[in-house]
């Protein structure tokens, strides 16, 4: 008598790919431009320069965009006083507590940073192009940057950036005007 043996086997094979390495992040970055006007109405000099963002300048960021409520703000442009280098700032700056100083040989108080319209591409930038802060110098002096900071006078509020000049310090005279735009971008990457 013949005999039928048969044997049934089910197999499933299952498996995931995930990509380990993506993740979601931004990545922002901000110039300054500095343009120098002698008392004659001609310029002097220029210099484009990078700034440092600030530990305390980013936590204000976060904190006013993420848990902010109607919040609204106000940006100063400030001088640095020269001589100096990119080694004088440090992430930990704040207001209250530099190692450069600011310079005060201009007439009035910080200069207000009036921001245009930001980008709707990737990079989003934003500027003061169409307002450049402009600062009356009424002193002959050594300037080695600018800086970004929440309030027009004293150490009460956050210092968001600064950077120094990428030649060198710059001489100014007393009459000179010292134009100052800041740019700041946001990239999705």
């Amino acid at each position: 008598m013949p005999s039928e043996n048969s044997k049934t086997q089910d197999t499933l094979q299952a498996g995931m790919v995930a990509n380990k390495q993506n993740s979601d992040g931004a990545g922002a970055g901000g110039m300054y431009f500095v343009e120098c006007v002698g008392a004659d109405g001609r310029v002097k000099w220029t210099d484009t320069f990078h700034n440092l963002v600030m530990s305390e300048g980013v936590q204000n960021m976060n904190a006013q965009y993420f848990s902010g409520s109607a919040y609204t703000t106000a940006l100063f442009l400030g001088l640095v006083t020269g001589p100096g280098s990119g080694t004088t700032f440090a992430a930990a700056d704040t207001l209250a507590s530099k190692a450069w100083t600011e310079s005060v040989a201009y007439a009035g108080a910080r200069k207000a940073a009036v921001f245009g319209t930001a980008t709707t591409a990737t990079p989003s930038v934003i500027s003061t192009s169409a307002s450049p802060a402009s600062f009356a110098m009424n002193a002959t002096v050594t300037i080695a940057g600018a800086f970004l900071c929440t309030v027009s006078s004293g150490t009460a509020g956050a210092l968001f950036s600064a950077g120094d000049f990428t030649g060198g310090d710059k001489f100014v005279d007393s009459g000179d005007t010292l134009n100052v735009t800041y740019a700041f971008s946001l990239t999705a990457t």
